[in-house]
């Protein structure tokens, strides 16, 4: 059985979704091994585990979001990170993290987000024979275990489908969530991976407010790695 958790941790410590999958966009497998790594998370985010990780994430953007809904604050414009944003650990049990001993539920939502990362890192490209190879080897080495080498080795054979994605958000929740982990997959710098987010997060239904927090929680847990 595939720890979704420890196989998250690993994909967001090392960067390592950009890194095999984000080449896809050139359709270049060279691409896959050496380039457009993803957003590798700082340590003190992944002391917290890759699920809770992510739902760190989201829920302290959330938090914000909820606030300065509140507040009725002007809508928020992407600061430069200048200081670690504060990160919060979703309580366990909440919609944003299941209860510590629901394993299955942990399972789930961990391929969900795995799927995710995967789903905008192929935004872009189409596999072909070489290219597929290519992400096996790149796979490998990243030194997991079998199981999840075949896990990913699967699922990166699956066409994208952006229904599936968003089907999988049983919540608002869940849909920040995966926002989270998308952002986490690649750096947004083609026109192909902007037009994937911006209409994943219309689909989602989050609201504009709630993504802007977003995109600044990820950007500075990644550039702050202390």
């Amino acid at each position: 059985m595939v720890d979704m958790n420890k196989l998250l941790g690993q994909l967001l410590g090392s960067g390592a979704a950009g890194g095999f999958a984000g080449g896809l966009a050139g359709g270049l497998a060279g691409n896959m091994l050496s380039s457009k790594a993803g957003r590798k998370l700082g340590g003190k985010a992944l002391k917290l585990g890759g699920l809770a990780a992510v739902g760190a994430l989201a829920y302290s953007a959330y938090q914000r979001y909820s606030e300065q809904n509140t507040a009725a604050s002007p809508s928020p414009q992407l600061p430069q990170a200048t200081a670690p944003a504060s990160l919060t650990p979703a309580p366990a049990g909440s919609a944003f993290m299941p209860k510590e001993n629901d394993v299955a539920a942990k399972e789930e939502l961990g391929l969900i987000l795995v799927r995710a990362m995967i789903a905008v890192a192929r935004a872009d490209g189409r596999l072909d024979a070489q290219e597929s190879q290519a992400i096996f080897q790149k796979i490998q080495s990243l030194g997991l275990d079998p199981e999840s080498q075949n896990l990913l080795v699967k699922e990166m054979g699956h066409p994208v489908d952006m229904d599936a994605i968003v089907n999988s958000a049983t919540s608002p929740e869940v849909a920040a969530e995966i926002y989270a982990a998308s952002l986490l997959a690649v750096e947004v710098d083609s026109a192909a991976e902007k037009a994937y987010l911006g209409m994943l997060a219309a689909r989602l239904e989050l609201p504009a407010q709630l993504v802007v927090e977003l995109e600044r929680q990820v950007e500075v847990q990644k550039t702050f790695s202390e």
